[in-house]
């Protein structure tokens, strides 16, 4: 990748975010650039999460931009519109729909990109069914869900929740996909597992910000990686300069070990 602007799907550019007299996010100022796996780190109340959701207008910044693919996600679109031009995200606490069962969890997203929720077709469901089974079935697989496939979502442990939500974002094949603790509540073999299947979509060119707590995953994911500590970034860069870098082992002290 070239280091021109043209190479950045998303600019965070000056984003503040208040809540209460508690400064949530300062200034946060932030590119990442097309194709590349960005994580971004931190200790519990860092903003991670609030600076996710200030991507996908669930919050709304008091000030700044945050641009993809040329709209500025703060201002004017809302959630659905955001997901509808190519951004898909994982939340901590996974959200499915529990009465389905797994297959139609993931089929129920693709018809969403592709229709919207509020011009639903039912022939079109009909008529492209048999090729979405597939394609969510092929997720599930990759995901070692697939024998559970017509089980009740809702019967899920924690970790293969949030392995059937990864799926149901995959199948929307979004240009920029935010993943909040994606391994959380996962034993190390179905964390090795989505770290391996998140290495391969990597040729897909689909973009990926990751905010994670376990350094195994972090570490071998991430393109580059930016530190957040009390609503601020303290430190970006590679991998390697990261986990020598002094303010950041200040802000881990007691917490997570990198």
């Amino acid at each position: 990748m070239s280091d021109n602007d043209d190479s950045y799907i998303l600019e965070i550019i000056g984003v503040n975010k208040t809540f209460g007299g508690l400064k949530a996010l300062s200034n946060i100022n932030l590119k990442v650039k097309e194709g590349s796996t960005h994580a971004i780190i931190g200790p519990n109340g860092a903003g991670k999460s609030t600076l996710l959701n200030t991507c996908i207008a669930k919050l709304v910044p008091d000030s700044g931009s945050i641009i993809f693919a040329g709209r500025d996600l703060a201002h004017g679109i809302t959630p659905h519109g955001i997901n509808q031009i190519g951004v898909s995200r994982v939340f901590q606490t996974p959200e499915i729909f529990p009465k389905l069962s797994l297959l139609h969890n993931v089929m129920i997203p693709a018809f969403a990109k592709r229709d919207g929720f509020f011009r639903f077709n039912l022939f079109k469901w009909l008529r492209d069914e048999k090729k979405l089974k597939d394609e969510a079935m092929s997720y599930l697989d990759n995901l070692g869900l697939s024998d559970s496939a017509e089980v009740h979502a809702g019967s899920l442990s924690r970790g293969d929740k949030r392995r059937l939500e990864l799926a149901m974002c995959l199948i929307q094949h979004p240009k920029l996909l935010l993943l909040d603790e994606p391994t959380a509540g996962m034993a190390r073999h179905d964390t090795n597992r989505t770290i391996e299947l998140l290495k391969d979509i990597r040729e897909d060119g689909m973009t990926r910000i990751i905010i994670e707590h376990d350094m195994h995953v972090v570490f071998s994911l991430a393109d580059r990686i930016s530190v957040l500590a009390q609503g601020a970034i303290i430190a970006e860069d590679e991998p390697e300069a990261i986990k020598g870098h002094p303010g950041v082992r200040e802000a881990y002290l007691g917490s997570a070990e990198i």
